[in-house]
């Protein structure tokens, strides 16, 4: 009875990791029977910080709203993309998130910014921190109808708090003044407090040009290009169909797999 009373205490206190792990304990003595009690509690605090870190996971996955079901295992390292692997790598560890810097793709359509800026935000996630997605013109005209019925200010606040921000396809056309200013309102309020990953099909050395107003323009680009990561990606467009592979070489399977996935 007190066995059951506590299994029932430990799921009113939200600790259902810790009640699975005793149940588990329970039902396989000559497992645990031996151990400690230090050790068979210990074992308890284990399962249930593992359960709350894959909840939160799951959690701050669902709200980012990655545009891809991404992570830096599938990313196809091996191609002459322009992707260096140690630096891929150690993007992946998520110390530039917590440095607040900034990361900068750019390469031409199908190249895999997207995917690859989703990856790189999903490995953040799996650090700790909070990620959001959006695609830059979306975001602009959200922030545009914001000014007009008064959201604009929690808007931005609420930005202002992910810890990364992926804004996808910049310079897909030229921006106006006021997209221009805006734009430089959610990057001035992230500069050195939080981080943002931009994709683009044009050149870094290009942007400026697509920035609108040059007074904006300089300001926006001394704000992201201060400290910032660059991934400048080359090679033909990944979504171009593949041809069946005949192949019985497990490599050569495997590649045409992860070019199919980035590409998607």
């Amino acid at each position: 009875m007190l066995i059951n009373q506590t299994l029932e205490r430990l799921h009113e206190l939200r600790l259902t990791g810790m009640a699975e792990a005793l149940t588990d304990q329970l039902e396989r003595p000559e497992r645990y029977g031996e151990l400690e009690f230090t050790d068979r509690l210990g074992l308890l605090i284990d399962r249930e910080t593992q359960d709350r870190d894959t909840r939160r996971i799951t959690r701050n996955l669902k709200t980012a709203r990655l545009r891809s079901h991404a992570c830096v295992e599938d990313l196809d390292l091996r191609g002459p993309r322009g992707l260096d692997r140690t630096q891929v790598l150690h993007l992946a560890e998520a110390g530039w998130v917590a440095q607040h810097q900034d990361l900068l793709i750019s390469g031409a359509t199908g190249a895999g910014k997207t995917y690859l800026a989703c990856a790189l935000a999903h490995a953040a996630i799996r650090r700790g921190h909070k990620a959001l997605y959006w695609r830059l013109p979306r975001l602009l005209d959200e922030l545009r109808l914001a000014h007009a019925d008064g959201r604009a200010g929690s808007l931005l606040a609420s930005w202002a708090r992910i810890d990364v921000l992926v804004l996808d396809d910049l310079g897909l056309q030229p921006l106006t003044t006021s997209a221009s200013a805006d734009l430089l309102e959610v990057i001035e309020d992230r500069h050195q407090r939080r981080s943002t990953i931009l994709t683009s099909q044009l050149p870094i050395a290009s942007w400026h040009d697509n920035l609108g107003d040059p007074t904006l323009a300089d300001a926006i680009c001394d704000r992201l290009l201060h400290r910032a990561h660059r991934l400048e990606l080359r090679g033909e467009s990944r979504r171009k169909p593949h041809p069946p592979t005949t192949s019985s070489d497990p490599a050569t399977s495997d590649t045409a797999g992860a070019d199919r996935t980035e590409a998607s």
